[in-house]
Protein backbone atom coordinates (compact mmCIF):
# COMPACT_ATOMS: atom_id res chain seq x y z
CA UNK A 1 0.00 0.00 0.00
CA UNK A 2 2.96 2.43 0.92
CA UNK A 3 4.24 1.80 -2.45
CA UNK A 4 1.19 2.53 -4.43
CA UNK A 5 0.56 5.56 -2.62
CA UNK A 6 4.10 6.88 -3.16
CA UNK A 7 3.92 6.16 -6.54
CA UNK A 8 0.66 7.98 -7.13
CA UNK A 9 1.71 10.83 -4.84
CA UNK A 10 4.92 11.04 -7.39
CA UNK A 11 2.91 10.85 -10.42
CA UNK A 12 0.85 13.65 -9.07
CA UNK A 13 3.52 16.01 -7.96
CA UNK A 14 5.26 15.82 -11.11
CA UNK A 15 1.97 16.44 -12.95
CA UNK A 16 2.94 19.85 -15.05
CA UNK A 17 -0.06 21.14 -14.04
CA UNK A 18 0.31 20.41 -10.80
CA UNK A 19 3.93 22.09 -10.54
CA UNK A 20 2.78 25.43 -12.18
CA UNK A 21 -0.38 25.34 -9.50
CA UNK A 22 1.37 24.52 -6.81
CA UNK A 23 4.46 27.13 -7.27
CA UNK A 24 2.55 29.89 -7.22
CA UNK A 25 -0.19 28.71 -4.19
CA UNK A 26 0.64 29.06 -0.52
CA UNK A 27 1.52 25.77 0.51
CA UNK A 28 4.82 24.38 0.24
CA UNK A 29 5.84 21.10 -1.88
CA UNK A 30 6.01 18.87 1.75
CA UNK A 31 2.72 20.83 3.10
CA UNK A 32 1.05 19.61 -0.58
CA UNK A 33 2.15 16.44 -0.51
CA UNK A 34 0.95 16.13 3.26
CA UNK A 35 -2.16 17.51 2.67
CA UNK A 36 -2.68 15.00 -0.08
CA UNK A 37 -1.97 12.06 2.03
CA UNK A 38 -4.20 13.05 4.92
CA UNK A 39 -6.89 13.88 2.54
CA UNK A 40 -6.57 10.62 -0.16
CA UNK A 41 -4.47 7.85 1.73
CA UNK A 42 -7.43 6.58 3.43
CA UNK A 43 -9.34 5.93 -0.24
CA UNK A 44 -5.77 4.07 -1.30
CA UNK A 45 -6.22 1.76 1.62
CA UNK A 46 -9.74 0.95 2.17
CA UNK A 47 -9.56 2.15 6.11
CA UNK A 48 -8.87 4.89 8.55
CA UNK A 49 -4.89 5.35 8.44
CA UNK A 50 -2.95 6.49 11.94
CA UNK A 51 -1.03 9.78 11.57
CA UNK A 52 1.78 7.78 11.83
CA UNK A 53 1.20 5.34 9.04
CA UNK A 54 0.44 8.84 6.93
CA UNK A 55 3.80 9.94 7.78
CA UNK A 56 5.41 6.36 6.69
CA UNK A 57 3.59 7.16 3.37
CA UNK A 58 5.38 10.55 3.11
CA UNK A 59 8.04 9.95 -0.32
CA UNK A 60 10.96 10.67 2.29
CA UNK A 61 9.12 9.53 5.52
CA UNK A 62 8.79 11.58 8.61
CA UNK A 63 8.26 11.68 12.22
CA UNK A 64 4.17 11.35 13.52
CA UNK A 65 4.92 15.00 14.82
CA UNK A 66 6.95 16.20 12.05
CA UNK A 67 3.31 14.85 9.83
CA UNK A 68 1.52 16.83 11.80
CA UNK A 69 3.11 19.87 11.99
CA UNK A 70 3.15 20.30 7.90
CA UNK A 71 -0.55 18.94 7.85
CA UNK A 72 -1.50 21.56 10.77
CA UNK A 73 0.48 24.40 8.04
CA UNK A 74 -1.07 23.13 5.13
CA UNK A 75 -4.64 23.83 6.93
CA UNK A 76 -4.16 27.02 7.83
CA UNK A 77 -2.32 28.33 4.53
CA UNK A 78 -5.84 27.12 3.00
CA UNK A 79 -7.47 28.46 5.41
CA UNK A 80 -5.80 31.76 4.94
CA UNK A 81 -6.32 31.53 1.16
CA UNK A 82 -10.30 31.22 1.42
CA UNK A 83 -10.39 33.87 4.15
CA UNK A 84 -7.86 36.43 1.63
CA UNK A 85 -10.76 36.06 -1.18
CA UNK A 86 -13.64 36.56 1.13
CA UNK A 87 -11.67 39.67 2.44
CA UNK A 88 -10.93 41.03 -1.18
CA UNK A 89 -14.76 40.26 -2.07
CA UNK A 90 -15.79 42.04 0.62
CA UNK A 91 -13.60 45.38 0.58
CA UNK A 92 -14.86 45.38 -3.47
CA UNK A 93 -11.24 44.13 -4.52
CA UNK A 94 -12.42 41.41 -6.50
CA UNK A 95 -15.64 41.66 -7.95
CA UNK A 96 -16.96 39.83 -10.79
CA UNK A 97 -14.91 41.56 -13.85
CA UNK A 98 -12.13 40.85 -12.17
CA UNK A 99 -12.50 38.20 -11.53
CA UNK A 100 -13.21 36.65 -15.13
CA UNK A 101 -9.76 36.00 -16.22
CA UNK A 102 -9.51 33.86 -13.02
CA UNK A 103 -13.26 32.05 -13.69
CA UNK A 104 -12.32 31.26 -17.38
CA UNK A 105 -8.83 29.74 -16.58
CA UNK A 106 -11.00 27.40 -13.94
CA UNK A 107 -13.04 26.44 -16.24
CA UNK A 108 -10.56 25.72 -18.85
CA UNK A 109 -8.60 23.51 -15.73
CA UNK A 110 -11.62 21.91 -15.40
CA UNK A 111 -12.31 21.17 -19.21
CA UNK A 112 -8.42 20.10 -19.20
CA UNK A 113 -9.16 17.36 -16.23
CA UNK A 114 -11.98 15.94 -17.68
CA UNK A 115 -10.41 15.69 -20.89
CA UNK A 116 -7.61 13.83 -18.73
CA UNK A 117 -9.95 11.49 -17.31
CA UNK A 118 -11.71 10.48 -20.46
CA UNK A 119 -8.31 9.70 -22.19
CA UNK A 120 -7.21 7.39 -19.01
CA UNK A 121 -10.68 5.41 -19.25
CA UNK A 122 -9.79 4.54 -23.52
CA UNK A 123 -7.41 4.67 -25.68
CA UNK A 124 -7.20 7.69 -27.37
CA UNK A 125 -6.74 8.77 -30.81
CA UNK A 126 -4.13 11.32 -31.88
CA UNK A 127 -6.29 14.21 -32.63
CA UNK A 128 -7.11 13.84 -28.97
CA UNK A 129 -3.74 13.76 -27.34
CA UNK A 130 -3.10 16.63 -29.80
CA UNK A 131 -6.28 18.45 -28.53
CA UNK A 132 -5.69 17.76 -24.70
CA UNK A 133 -1.42 18.78 -25.48
CA UNK A 134 -2.86 22.33 -27.34
CA UNK A 135 -5.03 22.58 -24.22
CA UNK A 136 -2.43 22.16 -21.83
CA UNK A 137 -0.12 24.73 -23.55
CA UNK A 138 -2.76 27.19 -23.52
CA UNK A 139 -3.95 26.73 -19.84
CA UNK A 140 -0.09 26.47 -18.84
CA UNK A 141 0.64 30.41 -20.75
CA UNK A 142 -2.87 31.37 -19.43
CA UNK A 143 -1.80 30.75 -15.55
CA UNK A 144 1.57 31.90 -16.56
CA UNK A 145 -0.31 35.60 -17.42
CA UNK A 146 -2.48 35.42 -14.54
CA UNK A 147 0.26 35.08 -11.83
CA UNK A 148 2.52 38.49 -13.08
CA UNK A 149 2.26 40.10 -10.28
CA UNK A 150 2.73 43.59 -12.05
CA UNK A 151 -0.24 42.35 -14.23
CA UNK A 152 -2.83 41.79 -11.27
CA UNK A 153 -3.33 46.02 -10.79
CA UNK A 154 -4.91 46.19 -13.86
CA UNK A 155 -7.08 42.93 -13.73
CA UNK A 156 -8.15 44.38 -10.25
Amino acid sequence: MKEKAQNWLNYSLADPMVKILSKNSNLTKIQLETLLIDVLAENISDKPLKYDEKANIRILAVTRGAFNRSLRQARQNVIRSIYTILLLGYMGILEGTSLEPYIEVANKLQTYINSQRKLAKKRPKEEHIRSIALLHEELKNSLEELTKPRNMSKRL
